[in-house]
């Protein structure tokens, strides 16, 4: 075995898995700077990685190498003899050169106790011995001038929207290191179909870190991935079997974290304790907001979590725009959740957030259209309302119905409503039937049952306005009667829905709140289209488009573009038609009963162009999308249903069924790209075959911003080697040559709003009376 000067082996028992990019990126650093310093979390493998890099240099004779270990040392005259002697020891070599004539590498591993003795010893030896280079290892920098630090993060995880999660598990280096630690305790243990998904759910929750993904692979010597995965939710009790002559330390993953936890200042140390309460990340408001108890904090916010991150506490989130969010590691959160308790300060950290979250969501009791931005702020920390949602689940308290109603319109529109729903019955359960929110809940229940189960969406919705109007007119009750109406319009209740929509426009036109008024006309037009009054509904959709463009978010104008789309229909206008439905789809990427209307739009637009082949595959991909719920109003379902039969007597039957079932059979992003044609770009994606993930956005959206690999793979918390791999699918699927080509066209898909540049401000008359 390879010994270290002045230190323990170079050479390591355990297998090296992974971080193969990252050995090439430290080893070209090594060279060109004098002090390097591997800084990262409790667990990321910071001393293990310096050892690795080490024993390559050590191998390559390109130097001598001393490792120093500085775990247990804490006086500062200790740190200067040993690292005194580390660098004077000799050691014979075959050409007789002794160390004062060679290149020295000195490695100090885990630093971040003794960093004032470290600094000022080597800033006495540095500049003395032109041949000597510094390895350290630390969970904050040294903060010497000259020095380069290198973040070290989790090992690559597999990508969440991946859909063969075996394949894709193969590739994680985390699962990797899992599944070789596994087989050491339990040598015919195997990754299969079966496991996959527990290991790597395994490897995500334990954030990618190899020290208690390790201590978790140990344990299918006894528990099958499944239990250890259940088992996480106590992992600082569960993971306690470090190696057993492993620092104290590194012995189990609480003694990990309370080292950490006990470099940090009083201060510091209260304000990871209220951070744990934030699982879904936070901004400097969300952080201000549960800190407020500790008013020596308040002024220096800013700067005291910029010493969080620099310390390895607190983790700067991958974001494509918007203000700068942190986020803790799951095992940190866990850690500072048992302090939280511990120090009997919980109950005044949750009631903060939560009076914080319902400041935020009030928009949804007082607002008659939800604005763009509310929804935003709301996404941002749809985390933290599910989090606060459970933790008000437990009593009776009301404010669970409005964070309820509000984490709904966050999943709503992104297209998963169903996640939530017994959260909001549940909610509704638990609190007074008089509760001042209750209208926000009943409606959120309207809208995750709108699609698949429209009897029930119509019970809550006449719930919801009963209990609304009790209190006399307001902005919610014109929004709830907006609800019902388009619930009744599916229904094909069409004189209830038009009373509803009247009223809903009514109160728009009184309190002037032009969103809603222009809403209700929109919705409004939808009758006058079937009932064959093509002129007033072209007249009123075009005045309202405008204003829906600006003001409505993309739920509600995706409703209205469908609307117009079938217009344009009626009156032959095909490319106009087309147009339509295509718009409904960009403003709202994911799968609703809109998008199956606007898939059907565009079947029958390219079924009367002829392009039956084309008709009958979106056909297809709109019945995969509705799973079975409602159809919408028997006028388009006949139009729907003409066009498929025209479509089938047009093509050979088995060809007509082959179209028909590769409709059904594609995934949603594909089949998005399929309506929005090859030449369209899909936010995100450019072609059918090979749609871009959400973390290939990602980097592509940071490759605009100028920045390298080793940077991307720093921002998002992946190796280099996983940032390269995004890169080069990226170009593969887009067929672009080179990363400036990504950049560019990544810039090009950034959001603008050039529909709505040059609109007047939308005034409706208050005469207007809705015919």
């Amino acid at each position: 075995m390879e010994a270290a000067l002045g230190g323990g082996p170079l050479t390591q028992l355990s297998s090296f898995v992974g971080r193969t990019d990252e050995l090439v990126e430290l080893t070209r650093l090594l060279h060109e700077v004098r002090l390097l310093t591997l800084t990262g979390p409790a667990g990321v493998g910071k001393s293990r990685l310096a050892l690795e890099l080490a024993g390559q240099e050590s191998r390559s004779r390109r130097c001598e190498v001393s490792v120093v270990k500085l775990g247990a040392i804490t006086e500062s005259g200790e740190i200067r003899q040993r690292i005194l002697a580390a660098l004077d020891e000799v050691r014979d070599t075959d050409d007789g050169v002794g160390p004062s004539d060679r290149n020295r590498l000195l490695v100090l591993d885990d630093c971040e106790h003794v960093l004032d003795g470290c600094g000022a010893l080597l800033t006495e030896l540095l500049p003395g011995r032109p041949r000597l280079r510094v390895l350290a290892t630390s969970r904050e920098p040294l903060r010497l001038p000259g020095e380069s630090v290198f973040s070290v993060t989790g090992l690559a995880l597999s990508d969440p929207e991946s859909d063969n999660r075996l394949a894709d598990c193969l590739r994680s280096d985390a699962v990797a290191l899992f599944v070789d630690r596994a087989r050491a305790v339990a040598p015919d243990f195997q990754l299969d179909r079966d496991n996959a998904a527990d290991v790597d759910e395994i490897c995500v929750r334990l954030d990618g870190l190899p020290l208690p993904i390790e201590m978790a692979a140990r344990l299918t010597r006894v528990f099958p991935p499944a239990e250890i995965r259940s088992r996480l939710q106590d992992r600082l009790a569960l993971l306690t079997n470090g190696w057993r002559l492993a620092d104290d330390r590194h012995q189990s993953l609480r003694a990990s974290l309370e080292w950490g936890y006990g470099l940090l200042s009083p201060v510091e140390q209260a304000l990871l304790r209220r951070l744990s309460v934030l699982p879904g990340g936070f901004g400097p408001a969300a952080a201000a907001a549960v800190t407020a108890d500790i008013p020596e904090a308040a002024a220096v916010l800013p700067e005291i979590l910029v010493a969080l991150e620099s310390k390895s506490v607190i983790t700067p989130l991958a974001r494509t725009g918007g203000p700068t969010r942190f986020g803790l590691l799951e095992s940190m959160r866990c850690f500072g959740q048992e302090r939280l308790v511990a120090e009997n300060e919980d109950a005044g950290a949750y009631e903060r957030l939560v009076a914080w979250l319902t400041t935020m969501s009030m928009p949804l009791h007082s607002e008659a259209v939800v604005s763009v931005a509310t929804l935003e702020r709301l996404e941002a920390e749809r985390g933290n309302l599910a989090h606060a949602v459970h933790r008000l689940g437990a009593g009776s308290d009301e404010r669970q119905l409005l964070l309820a109603g509000a984490l709904t319109a966050v999943e709503v529109a992104r297209g998963h409503g169903g996640r939530v729903a017994e959260l909001v019955e549940q909610a509704l359960e638990r609190t007074a039937p008089d509760s001042v929110h209750r209208g926000v809940a009943l409606e959120a229940m309207a809208l995750v049952s709108r699609d698949a189960e429209p009897e029930q969406a119509a019970r809550h919705a006449d719930e919801a306005v009963r209990v609304e109007r009790e209190r006399g007119p307001s902005p919610l009750l014109g929004r709830l009667l907006l609800v019902r109406g388009t619930i009744r319009q599916t229904r094909d209740e069409r004189e209830a829905s038009l009373d509803d929509l009247e009223e809903s426009l009514e109160i728009g036109l009184r309190l002037q709140h032009d969103a809603l008024a222009a809403l209700s006309v929109g919705v409004i037009a939808r009758h006058q289209v079937e009932d064959g009054d093509l002129g007033s509904a072209e007249r009123e959709i075009e005045r309202v488009l405008p204003v829906l463009r600006r003001r409505v978010p993309p739920r509600w104008l995706s409703t209205v573009l469908v609307t117009a789309g079938a217009l344009a229909l009626e009156k032959d206008d095909l490319a106009r038609a087309e147009e339509y439905f295509a718009e409904s789809l960009r403003v709202r990427t994911d799968p609703h009963a809109d998008a199956a209307r606007a898939f059907e739009g565009l079947a029958l637009v390219a079924a009367r162009g002829y392009r039956f082949d084309r008709g009958l595959r979106l056909l297809g991909a709109a019945e995969r999308v509705r799973g079975g719920g409602q159809r919408g109003s028997d006028w388009w379902r006949q139009r729907v249903r003409g066009t498929r039969e025209a479509a089938l007597r047009a093509l050979p039957a088995g060809r007509a069924d082959t179209w028909l079932e590769a409709g059904r059979g594609l995934p949603w992003r594909q089949a998005l790209s399929l309506a929005l044609g090859d030449d369209t770009a899909v936010p995100g994606t450019d072609e059918a075959a090979h749609p871009l993930s959400r973390r290939e956005r990602d980097v592509a959206e940071l490759v605009v911003e100028g920045l390298t690999n080793r940077q991307i793979a720093a921002r998002i918390h992946v190796s280099v080697r996983t940032v390269e791999t995004h890169i080069r699918h990226i170009r593969t699927t887009l067929g672009l040559r080179s990363r400036a080509h990504i950049a560019a066209w990544a810039a090009r898909q950034r959001p603008g709003s050039p529909a709505a540049a040059g609109h007047d401000e939308f005034r409706w008359p208050l005469q207007h009376v809705a015919s």
